[in-house]
């Protein structure tokens, strides 16, 4: 449920084939630090002025931090992220002499990298010599030129990679894994991974008409993601299982970069809301905010039921007394024992507390105006949906800054600037979805206001 959907970060290592790409030769795997130093070392004269120099460690960095994260080999099957041909990647010479003054460069440059503006993405900063080979991307000669007329690396930049682009600064720097979640995605699955192959797959779906769009790509596995996952294998001759597997989810992104030419100049990019998270990341002791709130009111519910894990406040503050719950659920479900809520713990938990809803009395927990256990937010849809819209509007009928909606089981931007004006009524956070908190304020002013109502009658 968490990670997959990521920004760009500076892997600490690179593994690099040291020959074409598919040929018989040896990988080495080095600091990346050192494989730009080595690069920068093996393209370009340590004679160069300034800005050229650093024009050119930006254009090298973002090459191989695109082969990175677009998984441009490893999704190809193969164990390494980079090869150290020109005709295919850069120049890399294992062992080779690295030059003071561009080795002082990398160390100053090396996590920073060019993308366009609005885009994600490291850019596919492509380049040549710029005399006996030429490209559409930066020249290496050119670059010296227009620094020696006094641009800087910046503008020198822009004259090969236009005016759109921006440096992004400081990237994080983390051991760099690979994407796929780890376990196969099917019918119940949800997360950010789900949402992540549901964008994907209707991108893809525009250029190859036959996969059904996903009306609405939330997060959750449902039939519709299940028809356009098989409809997918079937075009690229995989198992037409509906279930996505490590062949599917690599086959997927495969097409997915080239269908958006993300190892290109010509990318058209992967915009911000593609890779913001829809659900919580993993939650340890020290954390606060709604996610919390969530983890809190779900085990305090399996708390009811099991009286071995004990009861944690709602309170949306992950102390200690939310650690030992949490740690008492994962020895009773036979989860490793952290103490920390990662994608394991979230998909046992919400699946249990579903578990003990569906077989509980009627009248237990009001089962039938329960908490659905998981939020909903835009894109969402369903009987729950409705339900929520029913109660926004009938608390409209007492707070006129709660606008009406239809109650269609869609939720849509109405639904979203209803739960939002909600929201700031009874001073929770402004989210625009309904989790537990929200929910059950929304659910108990609606029974409070309702019994009012009666006892007027």
């Amino acid at each position: 449920m968490t990670g997959n959907v990521r920004y760009p970060v500076i892997p600490e290592n690179i593994t690099v084939h040291l020959g074409a790409p598919g040929s018989d030769a040896p990988n080495v795997t080095v600091p990346f630090s050192d494989y730009i130093k080595n690069v920068a070392s093996s393209e370009v004269y340590p004679t160069w002025s300034d800005a050229a120099l650093r024009a050119n460690i930006l254009a090298q960095t973002s090459f191989a931090l695109n082969r990175i994260y677009t998984e441009y080999y490893r999704s190809r099957g193969y164990d390494y992220d980079i090869t150290s041909s020109t005709a295919s990647d850069q120049a890399f010479i294992y062992g080779r002499e690295i030059f003071d003054n561009i080795g002082a460069l990398v160390d100053e440059l090396f996590d920073d990298y060019i993308s366009r503006t609005g885009a994600v993405e490291p850019l596919f900063a492509q380049y040549c010599n710029g005399t006996t080979v030429t490209c559409d991307g930066l020249s290496q000669w050119g670059s010296e030129s227009l620094a020696r007329e006094g641009l800087g690396a910046y503008d020198i930049l822009t004259r090969y990679y236009g005016s759109d682009i921006e440096i992004v600064f400081d990237a994080p720097i983390s051991g760099v894994t690979e994407s796929y979640p780890g376990a196969p995605l099917r019918i119940g699955s949800f997360g950010n991974a789900v949402r992540q192959t549901q964008f994907r797959l209707n991108r893809i779906a525009e250029n190859y008409p036959a996969i059904p769009k996903i009306k609405f790509p939330n997060g959750f596995f449902d039939e519709e993601t299940e028809a356009a996952v098989k409809a997918f294998q079937r075009i690229f001759s995989l198992t037409q299982d509906g279930v996505v597997g490590r062949a599917t989810w690599y086959k997927i992104l495969r097409i997915y970069s080239s269908v958006k030419s993300l190892s290109d100049l010509a990318s058209e990019g992967i915009p911000i809301e593609d890779v913001t998270n829809t659900f919580p990341e993993v939650l340890k002791i020290g954390e606060r905010g709604s996610p919390v709130v969530e983890l809190q009111y779900l085990l305090s519910f399996v708390a009811d039921f099991v009286p071995f894990i004990p009861a944690p406040a709602v309170d949306g503050i992950f102390g200690e007394e939310t650690e030992r719950s949490l740690l008492a659920f994962q020895t009773y479900y036979g989860l490793e024992e952290t103490g920390v809520a990662d994608d394991v713990v979230w998909n046992k938990l919400r699946s249990v507390y579903r578990g003990m809803l569906a077989s509980s009395p009627d009248d237990y927990y009001l089962a039938n105006e329960a908490y659905v256990g998981y939020p909903v937010a835009a894109g969402s849809e369903g009987p729950f949906v409705a339900r929520i819209q029913r109660y926004l509007n009938y608390l409209s009928n007492y707070y006129p800054d709660i606008p009406r909606v239809a109650e269609d089981g869609v939720f849509g931007p109405a639904t979203e600037r209803a739960v939002k004006a909600f929201q700031r009524e009874f001073g929770i956070e402004e989210s625009g979805a309904v989790g537990a908190l929200s929910y059950n304020r929304l659910y108990g002013e609606y029974k409070r206001l309702e019994a009012l109502s009666n006892e007027e009658r």
